[in-house]
């Protein structure tokens, strides 16, 4: 038996011809192409291993362990937001510009989401979104604690609304029952509402939904600046 198959790390395994070199990127990448596809509880040393076809002892000269594993699948899915913003534009589109971005990210890894809110990513990249979002807020008009709150309601509403959708997507891919026929059976007396509005309750837009409730949360925003500026006037 070789050294490599035995399970130790040998050099060789990161320069065989054909493949590129074993790197903590291609580890962290490989591990987030398992947990897109089977979810982050499949997760492990020896699959990542499989699919990088390299002893999985190998893997410990670039990750110390899971835990160090999962910590850089957050950091690197919090690094695939396109934070790019226009200073000069209106703060309203630079919020909705902020969080379409951490949609979109949501939406390409919503698996990984999971690990990216399990995970407490201490570098850069888990500061990046709240740097940008404050200073939204500050351009609003908003003072410091508002700002913060804020930037709080702004982000949670981004990771909320996806959590929502997977959350649905899951609930109809194992509906033993159509939906129409569900609402169907309930007591009238009890969801009177739920049974009129059954067919719009029935149709599912995520796209739509989304910017029905990025419009009330910047209107809100809106009017809490316009209130915070009146008061600094009268000062």
């Amino acid at each position: 038996m070789s050294p490599v198959t035995a399970g130790t790390a040998g050099p060789e395994q990161a320069a065989l011809p054909g493949r590129a070199p074993l790197s903590r990127d291609r580890i962290v990448r490989a591990a987030i192409e398992l947990i897109e596809a089977d979810g982050p509880e499949a997760l492990s040393m020896r699959r990542v291993a499989a699919a990088l076809d390299v002893a999985v002892m190998s893997l410990y000269n670039h990750v110390p362990n899971k835990k160090a594993l999962l910590e850089g699948v957050a950091e690197h899915v919090a690094n695939q937001i396109d934070l790019a913003d226009d200073p000069s534009a209106p703060w309203a589109d630079r919020a909705r510009a902020l969080l379409r971005a951490h949609r979109k990210m949501a939406h390409d890894f919503p698996r990984s989401l999971t690990v990216v809110l399990t995970h407490k990513v201490d570098t850069p990249a888990g500061l990046r979104p709240a740097e940008r979002a404050l200073a939204v807020a500050e351009a609003a008009g908003l003072d410091g604690p508002t700002s913060v709150r804020a930037m709080r309601a702004m982000l949670a509403y981004a990771v909320g609304t996806q959590m929502r959708e997977l959350r649905v997507a899951e609930t109809l891919a194992h509906l033993d029952v159509p939906q129409a026929e569900s609402f169907a059976r309930l007591d009238p007396d009890e969801f009177p509402h739920v049974i009129a509005l059954a067919s719009e309750l029935g149709e599912n837009d995520p796209d739509a939904d989304f910017e029905f409730g990025l419009d009330l949360l910047i209107s809100a925003l809106e009017r809490i600046a316009e209130s915070q500026s009146r008061s600094r006037s009268r000062e």
